[in-house]
């Protein structure tokens, strides 16, 4: 039982009927009160008025069918040992001589009675015709109560669980990236001020992590002017010390590499889903990207929606990085079609990557332990960004002759139905 409502709401009503269990049991097992109650009273009159000790057992008959003319009761009087001395009306429940005070009998059964002990010890049995029984009753009343709760808390509970439900959906989607997201603030009770303190945070998260990428784009982009200048100034000073020059150049092309990553990682910082979406043949894309360096791309052509750009660096971030730990070895990319889902796989013959940091190296910044390859580790943490905004996501294997495999998975979309559909329509 995964609701909240549903689990407070069960436990009222739970409540409620251990209530009434034990208002009932605590009925019937009720102990009889001292003398000088109202059955007590209501019995001496009965004794001393209506049926005195002397009076013969014909005229005590007679005596009830008098009464019982005027009076809808059914009523019998029975002497100390139970035995029956007159009756009127349906019969009725036995009293229970070992009882030495009032009381009512036959609870358990449509045939309930009130049995007055009267003071001479002989007891008096009546019942009002179409009474209910006092338990029917009791119960009945209880019962009543126990629906008008369960039906005036069920919209209290629902309102408290609804907005906690609200502000749930709401922490979810400031997870997945989205900072725009706010709660409204409901009541005056500590829910409203959960809602209220969630939209504090928020707003100081969303203050912060634009502040942070709007820095990051500055900084990248003012390092470009200077960078520029330091590349002229290369060219001209080592015109006679190619080596010089081809170093310097490589360094530099290095760092404006750099540059570029930061730039498109704080764009992808600022935002939470991509901006335009292009019908894209993977396969075709990832055979652009692998004949770049020599390399060819089989599998499957699959087509998905996205946006052609980023998907591109992806790829080749991930080609370039297999070249660049894969050695000498065979680097094989390929693209296939899992269900509703586009698999680019890049897989390379190099050290492979360590079980404990297949995780890890999806993180901006990061790299292997005693890992000496040109690089600053934000190329994979780049590749996971796009297939996180893309709505797929991206992982590393082992492979098996040794080395790693790296897959890209990707929602197809509507694309490709829509091409199939085109496709069949025009052989039609």
């Amino acid at each position: 039982m995964r609701k909240l409502y549903v689990q407070i709401y069960l436990t009222c009503v739970g409540i409620l009927l251990l209530f009434l269990l034990l208002a009932t049991a605590g009925w019937l097992t009720r102990p009889v009160g001292p003398r000088g109650n109202a059955l007590d009273i209501v019995s001496v009159v009965i004794g001393e008025h209506l049926f005195p000790r002397h009076v013969p057992d014909e005229m005590n008959q007679e005596h009830l069918e008098h009464l019982t003319v005027h009076w809808p009761i059914d009523w019998a009087l029975h002497d100390e040992d139970g035995r029956r001395i007159a009756a009127v009306g349906e019969e009725l429940p036995e009293p229970d001589t070992r009882r030495r005070q009032s009381g009512w009998v036959g609870l358990t059964s449509a045939r309930h009675a009130l049995a007055l002990r009267l003071p001479d010890g002989r007891w008096s049995v009546m019942r009002l015709r179409g009474a209910p029984s006092p338990l029917a009753h009791v119960t009945f009343m209880l019962g009543l109560f126990a629906i008008a709760i369960a039906i005036g808390s069920f919209p209290v509970v629902r309102r408290i669980t609804g907005r906690l439900e609200r502000l749930q959906r709401r922490v979810d989607e400031l997870g997945a990236g989205n900072l725009d997201v706010r709660v409204k603030v409901e009541g005056r009770d500590e829910v409203a001020d959960l809602a209220v303190s969630f939209n504090s945070a928020a707003e100081r998260i969303q203050t912060l992590v634009g502040s942070q990428a709007r820095l990051l784009a500055a900084v990248s982009h003012e390092l470009r002017s200077p960078l520029a200048r330091l590349r002229v100034a290369a060219e001209l000073a080592t015109k006679e010390r190619p080596d010089l020059r081809d170093r310097l150049s490589g360094e530099i092309d290095e760092l404006d590499g750099l540059i570029e990553e930061l730039l498109l990682a704080s764009r992808l910082e600022a935002r939470s889903e991509i901006e335009q979406r292009d019908e894209i043949d993977l396969l075709a894309l990832a055979a652009e990207e692998a004949s770049r360096i020599g390399l060819e791309a089989g599998g499957e052509s699959v087509v998905l929606t996205g946006e052609a750009r980023l998907l591109r660096r992806a790829v080749r971030n991930l080609v370039e990085n297999a070249r660049r730990h894969g050695g000498e070895g065979v680097i094989e990319v390929s693209v296939r079609r899992e269900d509703d889902a586009a698999v680019l796989t890049v897989a390379d013959e190099g050290p492979g990557v360590p079980a404990e940091e297949r995780e890890r190296i999806f993180e901006p910044f990061a790299r292997l332990r005693g890992e000496d390859t040109p690089g600053v580790g934000l190329g994979l943490a780049l590749v996971a960004s796009i297939a996180k905004q893309h709505g797929g996501a991206v992982s590393c294997r082992e492979a098996e002759r040794g080395g790693a495999v790296f897959e890209i998975e990707l929602p197809v979309g509507r694309a490709e139905a829509q091409l199939r559909q085109s496709a069949s329509e025009s052989r039609a």
